[in-house]
């Protein structure tokens, strides 16, 4: 039998093997056998007994921990087992503190010793509290976007959201003490990078290894979640136009419910302690959304594809997103984004686990057509909000994708025209049907029909 997980085989004992047993309570529990070779096969130990009485006390000594030692026969040769079980604390061997993944072990450093001892402590990162931010400088769009899409989702009532700012954040538990935690601040904070360096997200487009352009998304996690989904698929993608009967139809290659959630999920499950943004690069043939992080001790890549429990990285802020309707709270979010990815008709994504980098690469959908350079450039336009020879009807849609809550005089405000103009522009949508207002006036939005 190989050695495995919970299985290491050693030919005779060394004081060093402690760290191994460290590394095995540590992780999920597993078995020593000393006196035996690489491939299970019995050589047996010439001191059993000496063994049986000095091993027990070593353990105890140095790691603080019980742990079984048994003696067994095999073919008139003695060797020992040593039983380690998984411990609920973390165990240290002379300060350092040792893990056992797959068939090593590992001396646990830097953001991976921090997620082990949170884990093992049951404290988060995002759960800590701050003092240079309060509740009065929150912002109040972000208060806006959570409060019109938990609406909309359905996850809270109109009664549960029409209550002040101070108490919606203590019934999301973000609040100890008067102080928030690092999550509000992170979700509700206009400048989180104030909070932690790095909290933005990094778009790019490139061809090959040149970057043809780029986009930086600053503001709140609600604000970030609202607002990059929309510039990817205005600014950075061409869809293959195509018409069944009269209808128009816009096959975008990749699929935005599984882009959708593979940016949400990296928005929450970000160690943003590492100060670095999550990043998405764009290609005509692939996708990368990547965000530093660290899978749950014993999890691998299969662990992560196949049926799971939910066990958020960033619990405080996964509380937020799920409240907002933006994410469930079952596990399902990599397979949501396997099934957009079928149902669009492209490949299964991949993930690519690189330390402490998570990626998830989406490959684009073959049969896509590019669109000519004519609407590659309209598409350029609207999203700048700069084409003059584009209706105001056109601009105001993109406006409304990006931020479907704007207000008029912001949006007059963006295509430098007076409200009047604004006015007009949607009024003839609502009359084409291609918008609809939702909601009442402090917390409604525009819902775009077409």
């Amino acid at each position: 039998m190989a050695e495995s997980q919970n299985i290491e085989w050693k030919e005779s004992w060394r004081d060093e093997y402690l760290k191994w047993i460290c590394g095995f309570a540590n992780a999920q529990g597993g078995k020593i056998y000393i006196g035996t070779r690489d491939d299970g096969t019995v050589i047996g130990v010439s001191n059993p007994k000496k063994l049986l009485e000095d091993i027990p006390n070593k353990i105890q000594n140095k790691l603080g921990i019980m742990a079984d030692v048994n003696l067994l026969t095999k073919g008139g040769l003695d060797y020992i087992e040593i039983v380690v079980s998984p411990w609920s604390f973390p165990v240290n061997y002379d300060g350092e503190y040792h893990y056992r993944s797959g068939s090593t072990k590992q001396m646990l450093r830097g953001n991976a010793l921090t997620n082990f001892l949170m884990s093992k402590t049951g404290l988060k990162w995002d759960a800590a509290t701050i003092s240079n931010i309060g509740i009065d400088d929150l912002d109040q769009e972000s208060f806006d976007i959570f409060r019109r899409e938990a609406l909309r989702s359905g996850r809270m009532s109109k009664e549960d959201l029409d209550i002040e700012n101070t108490e919606l954040l203590e019934k999301l538990d973000l609040v100890v003490d008067g102080k928030l935690k690092r999550a509000g601040a992170l979700c509700f904070y206009r400048k989180p990078e104030k909070v932690i360096g790095g909290c933005y997200v990094k778009i790019g487009k490139f061809e090959g290894s040149e970057l043809l352009y780029q986009d930086e998304v600053h503001g709140s996690l609600l604000i970030l979640a609202d607002r990059v989904i929309d510039l990817i698929y205005l600014k950075y993608l061409k869809a293959a136009i195509s018409y069944y009967k009269e209808t128009r139809v816009e096959t975008y290659p990749f699929a935005r419910d599984a882009v959708r959630e593979a940016v949400f999920n990296a928005l929450i499950h970000c160690n943003w302690a590492d100060n670095v943004p999550v990043q998405i690069r764009i290609e005509d043939n692939a996708m990368y959304v990547s965000n530093c992080s660290m899978l749950p001790f014993g999890w691998t890549v299969e662990t992560l594809l196949s049926a799971h429990v939910s066990k958020p990285y960033n619990p405080d802020i996964a509380r937020v997103f799920y409240r907002a309707g933006y994410i469930e709270s079952w596990g399902r979010g990599i397979q949501k984004i396997c099934d957009a990815c079928k149902n669009l008709g492209a490949k299964e994504p991949e993930y690519i686990v690189h330390g402490e980098d998570i990626m998830v690469k989406f490959s684009a959908l073959q049969s896509t057509e590019i669109l000519n350079s004519k609407a590659q450039d309209v598409t350029k336009d609207v999203t700048k909000n700069v084409t003059k020879d584009i209706s105001i009807e056109v601009k105001i849609l993109a406006l409304l994708k990006e931020n479907a809550s704007i207000t008029t005089t912001e949006m007059a405000e963006r295509l430098s025209v007076n409200r009047r103009t604004i006015q007009r522009g949607l009024d003839a949508l609502k009359a084409k049907r291609k918008i609809e207002r939702k909601g009442g006036k402090r917390y409604g939005y525009w819902e775009i029909c077409e």
